[in-house]
């Protein structure tokens, strides 16, 4: 029963990662106004559209924002020059996910590290799993962004509704491998509780000898966690 549920645990998250994809090509074609000029990267009627009043909080069929837009496009400028006219870096789509954690999802640790010098919030409360773009990123195995985040605020203990932290996630939706082992050393050494237990109290480190994971198992037994 605890593998069965552990499974779709997994596969609900693996899910959840395919939720934050950018606009179909259908959704682009249909786009009109703001939603258009960003996904075309034309700053130029960009500026022109906010210069005339566009509603730079716009929101498209899903929720997305332009802001949104411009992260899925890993356009840094044009996420500036919306930011700058009053966009939201803290809207939510219908699925509630954020620019930082849509920017967390693609890798983009520079967009990351600029939405929060723009003043996104690291801290959100993202995903229909109640999570947090830190564990996206360390789901993912995203190391880089992970570190971004851990330096722009956000919660390193935080737990989601299915009861991991993004230290656990590295664990047991990682592959034990090289960025994966990245991530949980950034969380460790950023003050990561390595303790804290699982919702049926299993340890990060008994989860990561569960998996035969070695070089987490180091990690972790030399930060104190216990059994």
């Amino acid at each position: 029963m605890r593998l069965a549920i552990w499974c779709l645990c997994v596969a609900l998250l693996v899910g959840s990662a395919s939720a934050q994809v950018p606009p179909s090509a259908a959704e682009m074609e249909a786009y009109k106004g703001l939603h258009a000029a960003v996904a075309a990267k034309d700053r130029s009627v960009v500026a022109r559209l906010i210069e005339g009043g566009a509603d730079v909080n716009a929101v498209d069929r899903n929720g997305r924002t332009p802001l949104m837009i411009a992260a899925y496009m890993r356009d840094q400028k044009g996420l500036r020059a919306l930011v700058q006219a009053g966009g939201d870096l803290n809207a939510l789509d219908h699925q509630q996910y954020d620019v930082i954690t849509i920017s967390s999802v693609i890798d983009d640790a520079q967009m990351v590290e600029l939405a929060i010098s723009l003043g996104a919030d690291a801290k959100l409360i993202t995903s229909p799993y109640e999570g947090t773009a830190l564990i996206a990123a360390a789901h993912l195995g995203h190391a880089a962004v992970v570190r971004a985040l851990i330096a722009g605020g956000a919660p390193l203990d935080h737990v989601n509704n299915l009861q991991w932290t993004a230290l656990i996630e590295s664990i047991v939706l990682g592959d034990g491998g090289f960025n994966h082992v990245a991530t949980l050393r950034a969380l460790v050494e950023a003050g990561a509780d390595v303790n804290l237990a699982d919702g049926e109290g299993s340890t990060p480190l008994s989860l990561a000898r569960g998996r035969g994971y070695t070089a987490m198992m180091d990690i972790l037994s030399a930060a104190g966690a216990k059994p």
